[in-house]
């Protein structure tokens, strides 16, 4: 067999490239095939990563800790930080990009560690499991309150539905109060804009907003995540830093509704347009935490990860990477890799998971691997399981072929779901 060409020498994709946004799945299963590594550019940045495309090579990518997420601790170089040139093309202020690029998702090592033990308590199994019946009141409560918002019978379920529940859900985690949601919604709308400069003030807001938050919390303690940040930085202000603190209930709140938000519409548009695959969970409701998987697995809504930077030569997929440069995991890539998933792009819902945990990567995997991951799947199950009961009829408003997506490069979520109850 031939050694594969020097990707060095391809074309570098452009991830705003209108093809790759309408079809990805496709896209990245010709890259994938193609190469392991592809060179690809993200909107605003001056630099080209690497593209890992094939399964194997993203785990492995996701679990060496030679590849760091914050430049910095690239040993022995001055690396350009492509995270920067990206924020400064959007606009955002330098005094606040901190609060973007200093969260648990982009630290490592001893900083990752500690940062992610002060919220890790709060997403165990068993806390999870505790919060299920919330997720039920809650689900059922919209569910009760659909009928009334659509018109004609047909109503935005995004809008109504797979958004409301995992911002109520995450809100009540966190600490923030009910009459302040709707601006969380409103800023992780601003935060998929891709006008330059649409972020800025929405972030300034969001900083602000949770500064007076702590000094609400600080006066009036609840049992709440954030009462419980508060006391580990007035205890010990070595654990966490005021930025850290901020930044923390930043991610958290927005990592934990707008993910999982389309992870529920992306599976009921799948479902509504894969009839048998309905049929059979509608006959075995069992079969719903597998379902969940595939759905994550075939439609998930991260497609790829943050940077990563190798701290040394190395080699992935046989092709050379040099200490310093960027790479990303693309994650769509790996979950359609043929070479781990037979028949990669058929929805299968009894697909059979590898061993007690999944075999996509649709979570992430390795020391990354998403904090919130029990709790977006309990909510994707209880949501699509009472939303099916309640409206056996549930159909598509619209044909499958105008159903428009958000044009993000790395991401898989629909602008509107209008659905016929």
């Amino acid at each position: 067999m031939s050694a594969p060409a020097d990707p060095r020498t391809a074309e570098t994709v452009q991830l705003l490239d209108p093809g790759l946004l309408a079809d990805p799945f496709g896209g990245y299963a010709r890259m994938r095939e193609e190469a392991p590594l592809v060179r690809a550019l993200f909107p605003g940045a001056a630099s080209p990563v690497w593209l890992v495309t094939r399964y194997d090579d993203v785990k492995r990518v996701l679990s060496d800790q030679r590849f760091v997420n914050d430049p910095a601790n690239v040993p022995g170089m001055d690396v350009g930080d492509i995270r920067q040139q990206i924020i400064r093309a959007r606009g955002i202020p330098p005094e606040y990009a901190k609060y973007i690029l200093g969260s648990v998702l982009d630290a490592d090592g001893a900083d990752h560690m500690r940062l992610r033990r002060l919220v890790s308590r709060a997403f165990t199994a068993r806390r999870v499991a505790g919060l299920r019946p919330r997720v039920a009141e809650i689900t059922e409560s919209l569910l009760d309150d659909l009928p009334a918002a659509a018109e004609d019978g047909v109503v935005d379920l995004l809008e109504r539905f797979t958004y409301p529940l995992p911002i109520t859900v995450i809100c009540e985690l966190v600490g923030i109060p009910e009459e302040d949601r709707p601006r969380w919604r409103s800023w992780g709308r601003a935060l998929v804009s891709t006008e330059p400069g649409a972020l800025a003030e929405p972030l300034r807001e969001m900083v602000a907003h949770i500064g007076e938050l702590i000094v609400r919390r600080r006066a009036e303690p609840e049992d709440d995540l954030l009462t419980g940040l508060i006391r580990a930085h007035d205890e010990d202000g070595d654990r966490l830093s005021d930025v850290e603190m901020v930044t923390m209930v930043l991610t958290i709140v927005l990592a934990g509704h707008e993910t999982t938000a389309h992870l529920i519409g992306n599976g009921v548009a799948a479902l509504l347009t894969h009839p048998g695959q309905l049929a059979l969970l509608r006959d075995d409701p069992e079969l719903m935490p597998r379902a969940v998987h595939e759905l994550m697995r075939r439609y998930g809504p991260v497609q790829m990860t943050r940077m990563r930077y190798a701290t040394e030569d190395t080699t992935i997929g046989g092709m050379p990477v040099r200490r310093g440069e960027a790479v990303t995991a693309v994650l769509v890539s790996a979950d359609h890799d043929p070479r781990e998933f037979p028949d990669p792009d058929r929805l299968d819902i009894t697909r059979e998971p590898d061993g007690r945990r999944e075999n996509h990567v649709g979570f992430g995997h390795g020391l990354h691997y998403c904090l919130g991951a029990a709790l977006a799947r309990q909510e994707a199950e209880v949501a699509l399981g009472a939303l099916l009961r309640r409206f056996p009829d549930l159909a598509l408003a619209v044909d499958p072929a105008d159903l428009e997506h958000q044009p993000l490069p790395g991401a898989w979520r629909l602008a509107r779901l209008p659905v016929r109850l």
